[in-house]
């Protein structure tokens, strides 16, 4: 169904945006029934950020790049990659990139630039300023964009990349996605300034936004994207959001934040903003939801049909030339 923007609005990829935010909404709640079923591995939700992440997702082009941590569900799916690529990976099957040896959810999507996602934190930082740098001295257009949380912030690895960013003047923008916790420790309790604040110690152009308004980011976003493509530099986004749930299936937010903190977060939820700036009737935003709902049932039953990697497969594709231990081992299996 088509949905227009609420009367008196500039035109927007707001219709097409609020979609993309519920269909991933709705994509980590199934995630986590899955996991607590036991079909697959792990998880670590987005409930909260989906504004941050289809709003900046929308201000790249599809030759530009990613280098994006684990929570970054929705940034694959608005560069084209089918809601079923994810669930392959999820379920760890034959038609996953990764054919099962990344822990979920660490996709990669190699078909939309999207680099594989790794376990430890910040370390994407540094690997996007070495590809911005090498698209500089190509001097092709290619704008690269990292995105990483508040917690991951305080690593040395992203500092020393916003460093050589600022003095290379690479092509690329950083995207913080301060959802308010590092896990179960506060922003307050990681920096003594805003995040933001940071930007301008290491000469870099420092932005705050509300992560929680889809359209808001994106102008950002785009704004961010267009310097650094003209040659100006790097940026430095903060957008302010909240993690409404759990760090991972592992992870027991009542633990270490209060119920009145989360009603206050809920009150501000990225997809009420959006329906509410779209207008949309109760009818109008079920139909919606219904309908990814649909997609994400469609693309579980197919992936979870798909079978999974044999242990014989295991070193396919690692080596030019199998150790002759490893071949002895494959010939034993």
């Amino acid at each position: 169904m088509s949905v227009s923007p609420r009367p008196g609005a500039a035109l927007s990829n707001l219709p097409e945006m609020y979609r993309e935010m519920v269909l991933v909404r709705e994509l980590s709640s199934r995630a986590v029934a899955l996991q607590r079923q036991g079909r697959i591995g792990s998880w670590l939700g987005s409930e909260g950020q989906e504004a941050a992440m289809v709003g900046s997702a929308h201000a790249l082009e599809p030759f530009d790049w990613v280098f994006a941590s684990y929570r970054e569900h929705a940034v694959p799916l608005v560069r084209g990659v089918p809601v079923v690529a994810l669930f392959n990976h999820l379920f760890a099957n034959v038609d996953d990139n990764a054919r099962g040896r990344n822990l979920p959810p660490e996709y990669t999507f190699r078909e939309v630039n999207f680099v594989s996602v790794s376990a430890p934190v910040g370390n994407q930082a540094l690997q996007a300023v070495g590809a911005a740098t090498a698209a500089q001295i190509r001097g092709d257009r290619t704008v690269v964009m990292t995105y990483f949380g508040d917690g991951t912030a305080s690593q040395g690895d992203v500092h020393t990349a916003m460093v050589f960013a600022a003095q290379l003047k690479a092509p690329v923008v950083f995207f913080c996605q301060n959802n308010g916790w590092a896990i179960s420790v506060p922003t307050a309790r990681q920096s003594a300034v805003p995040l933001v604040e940071r930007a301008a110690a290491v000469g870099l152009k420092g932005i705050q936004v509300d992560g929680n308004d889809a359209q808001e980011v994106l102008d950002a976003t785009r704004a961010a994207v267009d310097r650094a493509r003209s040659g100006a530099g790097p940026t430095f986004i903060v957008a302010m959001t909240y993690r409404l749930g759990a760090h991972s299936t592992s992870d027991d937010p009542s633990k270490y934040r209060d119920a009145a903190e989360l009603a206050r977060a809920e009150a501000r939820d990225p997809l009420r903003i959006a329906r509410a700036q779209l207008g949309l009737s109760d009818s109008e935003d079920e139909a919606i939801r219904a309908e990814a709902r649909r997609a994400i049932a469609e693309a579980v039953a197919q992936a979870e049909r798909v079978p999974r990697p044999q242990a014989i497969e295991l070193c396919d594709g690692v080596y030019a030339e199998m150790p002759w231990h490893l071949r002895l081992e494959q010939q034993e299996l």
